[in-house]
């Protein structure tokens, strides 16, 4: 099971221009200027691929911070 810092690091990993250490469980990243509808699909493939779990562009919206997707995932 992934823990939570290192979800934090491999979410980190969709983004080419955002520096790492931008990066917390806190992180609002919606309102990251890299923040498109393809790094939405990154993360969707990335959910499918660490955690062989499925979740929507919806779902991913409706969180605010990466500990929110991360608990979302949890729940699935």
């Amino acid at each position: 099971i992934m823990e939570l810092k290192e979800f934090v690091e491999v979410f980190a990993e969709q983004f080419d221009d955002t520096p790492v250490e931008v990066f917390s469980e806190k992180t609002d990243y919606q309102s990251l200027d890299e923040w498109s509808s393809l790094t939405a699909l990154s993360v969707i493939a990335l959910v499918k691929e660490s955690f062989d779990k499925k979740i929507t562009g919806a779902e991913i919206r409706s969180c605010q911070t990466i500990e929110d997707l991360y608990n979302l995932i949890q729940t699935k």
